[in-house]
């Protein structure tokens, strides 16, 4: 172990933590909570999707984190005709006609999985087993991933045409979805500023994988209290309609609600939250600040909160 105590580790992923926002900020203007988010389901061993209209830097923002990281990379366009061997690789023969496994680009640290949606459902299964599983399956061979491994997507929401809505079983292996806003009129003057001129901002690596799979490890190490792991159990449990805890809200407007990696996603988040606020212990602030990104994918309105308006996000604010 690097660190002495574990209460060493903490300050130092809080340092940690703080270089990274540092770096990220010399390219990217504002998004302090989405790059957070980021950071934590890095450290919480987790995927993210990230969804935005085009224009908000969703792909130079997870460019720019993997610069900062010192990780293997690789980014995907995914396309109606992608195929599960252009993510995974293919067994191809060689010169002494023998069968060899060529790796796809899934085989990276950091996989950006640009406009995920826009490949048919085969192709979205074989990027699924990695996430999952963090190996692939080739010709009955099982090829293990280099860890640690996240995944982190991209999505547009307004142009459904000629799309593949990812299934729900694929969604709930996400443990964000962050939502991108337009930038405020301040931040968009400094973005105009800092991206028309002839200088480039060169991030560093402050991170090393090493330093990264120690936190991640922390971060399971951190003690929750009994009511903290009941609040975030009994807000999932509020989620599920016509169930005996369901909220009044959940069976007005919810077809689906949540399940158990919804509960683990909270405490985890919850945990990694405390520690990045310089605390050693997560409380059930901790646990509401996280409630809108782990849950917003994992519930499905219904027919009435569609017509009414009501957002999934409103919904779960009434639960909180």
């Amino acid at each position: 172990m690097k660190y002495q105590s574990d209460v060493e580790a903490a300050q130092a992923m809080t340092q940690a933590y703080q270089k990274l926002r540092t770096e990220i900020g010399q390219v990217i203007v504002g998004q302090e909570e989405v790059v957070k988010l980021l950071l934590t389901a890095i450290f919480c061993q987790g995927h993210c999707l990230l969804v935005g209209v085009p224009g908000l830097a969703k792909t130079l923002l997870i460019q720019t984190i993997a610069s900062s990281l010192d990780l293997s990379f690789n980014r995907i366009q995914f396309t109606p005709d992608l195929m599960p061997s252009d993510i995974v690789g293919s067994e191809t023969l060689d010169q002494q006609r023998n069968f060899k496994f060529i790796k796809g680009p899934v085989f990276a640290n950091i996989i950006l999985a640009d406009e995920i949606n826009r490949t048919p459902p085969k192709t979205q299964a074989a990027l699924l087993e990695a996430m999952q599983e963090y190996s692939v399956t080739v010709a009955g061979q099982k090829h293990d991933l280099s860890r640690p491994f996240f995944v982190l997507a991209t999505q547009n929401p307004i142009e459904q045409e000629g799309t593949y809505p990812l299934p729900e079983a694929q969604l709930d292996r996400f443990m964000f979805m962050i939502q991108l806003d337009y930038p405020s009129y301040s931040e968009e003057v400094n973005i105009v500023k800092s991206t028309t001129m002839d200088r480039r901002h060169q991030v560093r690596e402050v991170i090393t994988g090493a330093e990264i799979t120690e936190f991640q490890q922390l971060v399971r190490r951190v003690p929750v209290t009994d009511n903290v792991i009941e609040y975030a159990v009994k807000m999932v449990h509020k989620t599920r309609p016509n169930t005996g805890m369901a909220d009044k809200n959940a069976n007005d407007y919810l077809e689906w609600g949540a399940g158990p990696r919804a509960s683990q996603a909270l405490i985890l988040a919850a945990k990694c939250n405390a520690l990045l606020s310089g605390k050693y212990s997560p409380d059930i602030e901790d646990v509401r600040s996280v409630a809108l990104p782990v849950l917003r994918h994992r519930i499905v309105r219904n027919f009435k909160a569609e017509a009414e308006g009501i957002s999934v996000d409103d919904i779960i604010g009434r639960l909180a």
